[in-house]
């Protein structure tokens, strides 16, 4: 299903907008920018970064204001918002700005390396797929940076929503996914969840309308500067989330 720079089509038109959501991470996202610039750069391809800020006390958006002097203010889009209001309702948010026919998603914090962006583009144009999303856990991909716990967790998440949902996917809480922006667009009409859940529930609507799920390995590298977001909260929360998709998907 969807339309786009399917297979032989070459994709020499096609543009790439990034949604990034942001909060506190001054440090992180000068370092974010200029790798995506580099990634982009070396395939010959248009590209956006939409930065959807959430208020950051850490001043994060003067950060991109000052980026956006340095790569233009078509290669920055800055769509800030006035609080914190979840991971989801800002990639609904960004998307309404995105121009691109591609829209990428992934983490602001650097543990999403933007030097998997080839092989994200690379596989959207050898397949045709409406959507690509990152794998932890297939040949060539792995986690850096954390410890034996958190691994089991992550691992045993993924294992418990992959039996129960069934989409295919070997990395349903991952955040890294290049997607046909109309495919996007008809999933966020779709989607209800928010926060960790919010990545389980597009792929599980994915994979309920038919559409071609391509899965490309990468490594997660546990964010550089700043704190992790996971705790214990939203470990509850995920498990309600899985508990709510297996019923209603």
């Amino acid at each position: 299903m969807g339309g786009g720079g399917g297979v032989g089509s070459g994709g020499r038109g096609d543009k790439y907008s990034v949604l990034l959501p942001t909060y506190n991470e001054r440090e992180n996202l000068p370092i974010m920018v200029f790798l995506l610039n580099e990634a982009f750069t070396a395939q010959g391809v248009d590209w956006e970064v939409i930065v959807i800020d959430d208020n950051s006390p850490d001043k994060t958006l003067e950060v991109a204001q000052a980026l956006q002097d340095v790569y233009g203010s078509d290669r920055i889009v800055l769509k800030p918002r006035k609080a914190k209001l979840g991971l989801g309702t800002a990639y609904v948010h960004g998307l309404k700005f995105a121009t691109g026919n591609f829209v990428i998603i992934m983490d602001s914090d650097l543990s999403h390396h933007p030097k998997y962006i080839p092989s994200y583009i690379a596989k959207q144009r050898e397949t045709g797929c409406d959507v690509v999303t990152g794998s932890r856990y297939i040949s060539g991909g792995g986690v850096y940076g954390w410890n034996l716990k958190r691994k089991a967790i992550s691992v045993t998440a993924n294992h418990l929503a992959a039996t129960l949902l069934q989409t295919g996917v070997s990395d349903l809480t991952g955040s890294f996914r290049l997607f046909r922006k109309e495919v996007l667009a008809q999933l966020m009409r779709e989607v209800t969840s928010k926060g960790y859940v919010f990545q389980m529930e597009v792929m599980a609507r994915a994979r309920l309308r038919g559409y071609k799920i391509e899965e490309v390995p990468i490594v997660f590298v546990d964010r550089v500067f700043g704190e992790s977001k996971l705790g214990g909260a939203e470990i509850v929360s995920y498990a309600k989330g899985l508990l709510w998709l297996f019923l209603t998907t």
